[in-house]
């Protein structure tokens, strides 16, 4: 086998694979003998067709192609592994010559992976920053429970409206004058400050009265989903019907008791404030960490095939599709009610598709310079999950994750994990663990 290889551009690369003439003849003889197995000749038994014959019903070019694809095909695979050359896109494939007695010549043009150059990854360092719980984030807590149990009442005569209140109104929406699909409504239900309502519009229905009729001016966004109204100015002829006002339960050790375990009112704060310093907490750790893999990821030298962040862009979206459809939508009505477009929504997942792929890299190439593999104990624990994810028994995931090739993605995926808390448990500062434990954490630890 001969290999030679030509830069296309700056990323794709065109190979060369020469097999001699003796190869080709080999697989001219291959090709006919499956082709054989595949025919029926009047007179011969299956697989036992001479070459001749078979030429004689199918033709001679028919065994050739046979022969050129099968070659191709394991000449393709035999070259990489003797390069080392991963493609990250699909192959191009191109017979040169396939004539019998000569030498058997293709050529792949395809974008191969990258070259890295693996940086400092032990001994990195992130400021670990915890964010003070102060008294007015315990209360802004507190308020948000007593709003969840707040009650409705009547708004009395003469009352207007407030932020947080609860109101029916009619309204009608003009552009220039004229009205628009959808800028209509009787009696539409409005919760004041939620904000459901483009721009300002419920702010300027404060200090409004039962009966009070108000013009409310907008500009819709300019990516709002309806193209015909982005970015237009509006006005909207309001009246408000009814007003409810939320009537906030009094904070004491009666309503302590009714939402919560606690029976007083100072026991119900400490526990708020022990929960908001144990996430904050955690979210340091958590920022601490993704800092430091960062560091790595920027330590890392490596020239990325755009290519690669647009098949990983095209994933996100698929999985965002996917989504969607659980919930009764898809891409294009998401898209629609975004006021996007496709290419709008690729540019807006471009620059967290490239973090990604970067992030993969680097953590694959710490697992490789470690040493570190999946176990099948660890491989089978990640099945079980999935099992009780999908409520599906774990031979049956397994079975299909081996029949759509997704087995080694999971497998990949735990390896990454591995890599993580590798770097992570090898931080400056980092306290050191007992290997058993090490183990389990491997084992039991998920991350998206």
């Amino acid at each position: 086998m001969k290999l030679t290889q030509k830069k296309i551009d700056d990323y794709k690369i065109e190979l060369t694979v020469t097999e001699d003439a003796a190869e080709f003849s080999k697989a001219i003889k291959h090709a006919a003998k499956t082709l054989g197995e595949r025919v029926t000749i009047r007179g011969f038994r299956k697989g036992k067709i001479p070459q001749a014959v078979l030429e004689q019903h199918i033709g001679k070019d028919a065994i050739i192609n046979e022969a050129s694809n099968q070659l191709l095909q394991t000449s393709t695979r035999k070259a990489l592994g003797i390069l080392k050359l991963i493609p990250v896109t699909e192959n191009k494939a191109d017979v040169v010559t396939n004539e019998e007695g000569k030498d058997f010549t293709f050529t792949l043009t395809f974008t191969p992976f990258p070259q890295v150059k693996l940086g400092e990854y032990k001994n990195l360092d992130a400021e670990k920053v915890v964010e003070p719980v102060t008294e007015e984030d315990v209360d802004k807590q507190i308020k948000s429970m007593r709003e969840h149990h707040a009650n409705l009442i009547d708004a009395a005569e003469g009352d207007s409206v407030v932020d947080g209140d609860f109101i029916t109104l009619d309204y009608t929406g003009t552009v220039d004058g004229e009205k628009f699909k959808g800028g209509e409504a009787k009696d539409a239900t409005l919760d004041i400050g939620s904000h459901k309502f483009i721009g300002d519009f419920e702010e300027q229905l404060i200090g409004a009265k039962i009966g009070e009729e108000r013009t409310v001016k907008v500009t819709f966004p300019d990516n709002y989903h309806a193209k015909d109204l982005a970015g237009k100015d509006a006005e909207f002829a309001c009246k408000v019907n009814s007003i409810k006002h939320r009537e906030l339960p009094e904070l004491n050790d009666e309503f302590v008791q009714k939402v919560s375990t606690f029976k007083t009112v100072d026991e119900y704060k400490a526990d708020i404030r022990k929960n908001m310093e144990a996430n904050a907490e955690r979210r340091a750790v958590e920022a601490q960490r993704q800092a430091v893999i960062d560091k790595a990821v920027a330590n890392m030298e490596i020239d990325l095939p755009p290519v690669m962040i647009d098949n990983r862009v095209t994933q996100m979206i698929n999985e965002l599709d996917a989504q969607l459809k659980t919930n009764g939508m898809n891409i294009q009505q998401y898209m629609a009610f975004s006021g996007l477009d496709m290419d709008k929504l690729r540019e807006d997942y471009r620059e967290n598709a490239k973090k990604q792929v970067l992030t993969d890299i680097m953590l694959e190439q710490v697992a490789q310079a470690e040493k570190l593999v999946v176990t099948q104990p660890e491989l089978d624990f990640e099945i079980s999950m999935m099992a009780q994810m999908y409520r599906t028994p774990p031979k049956q995931i397994e079975k299909y994750l081996k029949d759509s090739g997704n087995l080694s993605n999971v497998a990949s995926n735990i390896l990454r994990r591995k890599a993580t808390k590798f770097i992570i448990d090898n931080m400056a500062g980092a306290k050191k663990e007992a290997p058993a434990a090490e183990t389990k954490e491997a084992e039991t630890t998920k991350e998206d």
